[in-house]
């Protein structure tokens, strides 16, 4: 251990400084010599060799000198930070046994110790904003070297800090007075930090995904670009368009038509899904179903059959859901943007399209309910559920009246209608977002059956639509499109000669 004073105090800086010179004038110093040496010297021809290594072992002592006091200088130093802390406890055991004089003496080690130690924190804290800036900035362009580096220096600086906090506590458990009370914590100032390091770490998972996910759809899109038939009219052509539909929609910059095939196809299992709830909800009601169907669809033959009364009533809910759908806003106003600005126009719905192809209608119309999408289905839902009808149904006209105060109702039955009214909105953004936009069309009652443009929703023994049948009333729209395809009409065939 270090040097003791003769009274068994801590040795003091003038002790240190006489020990070493007593040290160096006891050693010969080199170039000092005496009238007998002088004398010796001219006497004797070995007087050089003999002063250089005098020389040489005196550079030696000292030198080692010099080292043993800095180590005795550490060692005390340590002993002093031992005695302060042995004195603090005494203090805190025993406040009446420290000067007035030892407190302040103390209290500025403290306070100077402190300063010190809050301009590493202060150092530490901008070397974390340095090392944080050069992980955002490798994120764009994306490198995943420098992306490396950065996190590991972000991890080294936050771990400086840790360490920061240990000597903070440890300062403050011995400059205490009060044992029992608890040291301030410096993770106040780390958790920042460490949660914007958390964050990071989890959205550049997320953007690993997202590449991932793009490259899994690049691969599907060139795929499919491989298996598209040449000819336009094939009837494979929108089925295997369909299998590539969750992904679609989010890859390309613009609309194309056979996205509309894929939206078409996609209304189709929608319409039933909601004209079968509906229609069971009639028969649970009790309906004399044939009278319905009259009366919601004039144009239906009187002897329908029943298990055909489906197609009637989805003939009925198509035919309010297309309605205006030849108009930018299916006539809820009377915008002109699209004749104001085309173009502009064109990517406004395609970019809307992009954006609700996988939300969810009721959890969206929770948030917005009164959105473009939202005042759509408003309308169409009163105009499809007449308040008797609702009444019959149910028993209240509780949806009718949530409609009516701009709510959407979260039940079951309008959920159903919601994925309907959705795809309906869809494929109307994708018509918009087309340029030229495709053209739908109709199928008369009487018209003759033209496999080109209509598609039977019955299905005949044969496969084939026998001669003479007729349309008794159409099921859904069809639609040309800018690039020549046709999707066929959906049509209910009655004979020629059938009794209406």
């Amino acid at each position: 251990m270090g040097s003791k004073s003769r009274t068994g105090g801590v040795a003091t800086v003038a002790d240190l400084v006489h020990r070493v010179a007593s040290s160096c004038l006891s050693q010969r110093l080199p170039g000092t010599r005496t009238f007998e040496e002088e004398d010796e010297q001219w006497s004797s021809g070995s007087s050089k060799e003999h002063e250089h290594e005098e020389e040489h072992v005196d550079s030696i002592s000292i030198a080692r000198a010099i080292a043993r006091e800095k180590n005795d200088e550490d060692e005390e130093e340590e002993e002093e930070e031992q005695q302060r802390l042995r004195l603090l406890e005494q203090e805190g055991k025993d406040p009446t046994s420290s000067s007035s004089s030892g407190s302040k003496d103390q209290s500025q080690s403290q306070l100077h110790m402190m300063d010190s130690l809050l301009a590493h924190v202060f150092h530490s804290v901008s070397a974390v904003k340095r090392a944080y800036r050069t992980l955002q900035q490798a994120h764009c362009p994306w490198d995943p070297h420098k992306i490396h580096a950065a996190d590991a220096a972000l991890v080294s600086e936050l771990r400086k800090l840790d360490t920061l906090r240990d000597r903070f506590r440890r300062a403050r458990m011995r400059a205490s007075t009060t044992p029992a009370s608890p040291p301030p914590m410096l993770s106040d100032a780390v958790a920042p930090y460490q949660a914007a390091l958390h964050d990071l770490k989890n959205n550049l998972k997320l953007k690993d995904a997202e590449l991932e996910n793009l490259r899994h759809r690049l691969r599907h899109s060139e795929l499919l670009a491989a298996t598209v038939p040449s000819k336009p009219h094939s009837r494979s052509h929108s089925a295997r368009w369909a299998t590539f539909s969750n992904g679609l929609g989010s890859v390309l910059a613009t609309a194309i038509p056979q996205l509309f095939e894929v939206g078409m196809l996609q209304m189709k299992p929608a319409s039933k899904s909601f004209t079968s709830q509906l229609l069971a909800l009639m028969r649970a009601a009790r309906w004399d179903i044939p009278a319905t169907m009259q009366s919601l669809l004039p144009g239906a033959s009187s002897n329908l059959p029943p298990q055909h009364a489906k197609f009637a009533l989805e003939s009925y809910v198509n035919s309010r859901l297309f309605h205006g759908f030849e108009h930018e806003s299916f006539y809820l106003d009377g915008s002109l943007a699209s004749l104001l600005d085309p173009a502009a126009f064109r990517r406004s719905c395609f970019s809307q399209f992009q954006d609700m192809r996988t939300m969810d209608p009721t959890e969206m119309l929770g948030v917005l309910p009164t959105c473009q999408f939202g005042l759509f289905a408003a309308t169409k839902y009163l105009s499809l559920v007449h308040e008797k009808m609702e009444e019959s149904l149910f028993g209240h006209k509780e949806h009718r009246q949530q409609v009516m105060a701009g709510i959407h109702p979260r039940t079951e039955f309008y959920a159903e209608f919601l994925r309907t009214a959705k795809a309906v909105w869809m494929l109307h953004l994708l018509a918009f977002a087309l340029d030229p936009a495709p053209t739908h069309f109709e199928a008369r009652k009487g018209v003759e059956f033209q496999p080109e443009f209509m598609e039977s929703v019955v299905r005949f023994a044969t496969g084939r639509v026998p001669a003479g049948w007729v349309v008794g009333f159409a099921v859904s729209p069809g639609f040309r499109l800018g690039n020549g395809s046709v999707i066929r009409a959906r049509v209910y065939l009655i004979p020629r000669n059938a009794g209406q």
